[in-house]
């Protein structure tokens, strides 16, 4: 999950959770590593939601099925 979360970083770029992620660690050293853990954890539960219910975070672009 957590090497999901630093990939899920470089390619949404625009989502809310990235947006939430970037906020609290760019003015604080060293949280970097802690806070992926809680970014893998509320992107675990997005996808839960994605999957159960289909709804899709805020601000993540999908890509067509091929």
């Amino acid at each position: 999950m957590i090497q999901l979360a630093w990939r899920f970083l470089m390619f949404q770029k625009d989502s809310t959770l990235a947006q939430w992620f970037r906020g609290r660690t760019e003015s604080t050293r060293g949280t970097r590593k802690t806070m992926i853990v809680a970014l893998a954890r509320k992107l675990l539960i997005a996808l839960w939601r994605l999957v159960r219910e289909g709804v899709v975070p805020d601000g993540v672009v999908l890509r067509p099925a091929q």
